[in-house]
């Protein structure tokens, strides 16, 4: 009789994804700040954004979400990638392709969505790819909607969703389903099954709002 071999599990079978840390990302964003000579106060009237909120994420203290990082960036005249510690590598041809495995994407997690990042080795690159997790059920749960320059791009992955915008539109999708429109409107992400809604998500920013030695 045969004897049965016992199959070893595969150790980064259930392995989590790597997260980024709070206070890694709010030291890169204060390291840019004061690199320009910026205060709090300079940087959120330029920025829009409450000096609180800044000092708070300076300091791991809270999440940001994509608005506050894209106009954080534009500010302060830095690269999105750069806020995560990626420095821009010298130019020596055609950019290399840069695979991320499934579910080794680098996690940021907020309260309202879980952004996977997609190619987050890449810097200068064009588009900002995310394969995020909807945790937001309810309009109540943004303190206001969400804008940013630039197009956006949404792909359901699994779950249903609903698009709404501060103009009284709104979309639901089912998995299988996209949407293409101007980020500037004010806009929402909202799960309406039991599960979070699963979705790949591209941001683009337009040309005049691009930091300088952006591709």
């Amino acid at each position: 009789m045969a004897k049965a071999v016992m199959k070893q599990p595969d150790a980064n079978a259930h392995e989590a994804p790597p997260a980024l840390d709070h206070k890694l990302v709010g030291g890169h964003l204060r390291q840019a700040r004061k690199a320009r000579g910026m205060t709090l106060s300079e940087l959120s009237e330029r920025s829009g954004i409450a000096v609180s909120t800044i000092s708070k994420a300076e300091r791991g203290d809270i999440a940001l979400t994509y608005d506050k990082f894209a106009a954080l960036a534009h500010s302060l005249e830095l690269e999105f990638d750069a806020i995560f510690g990626r420095r821009r590598k010298q130019a020596g041809g055609a950019m290399k392709p840069s695979f991320t495995p499934a579910g080794k994407q680098e996690i940021y997690d907020t309260p309202n969505y879980e952004y996977g990042m997609l190619a987050n080795n890449l810097t200068g690159k064009r588009m900002v790819p995310m394969r995020a997790h909807i945790h937001a059920r309810a309009v109540s749960d943004f303190p206001e909607y969400i804008r940013h320059s630039g197009e956006e791009f949404v792909f359901l992955l699994s779950g249903k969703l609903e698009l709404r915008f501060e103009n009284g539109k709104a979309f639901k999708l089912t998995p299988g389903d996209s949407l293409y429109f101007d980020s500037s409107v004010g806009h929402i992400y909202l799960s309406l099954g039991k599960e979070d809604a699963e979705v790949l998500v591209c941001c683009v920013d337009t040309d005049e709002h691009r930091p300088k030695g952006a591709i």
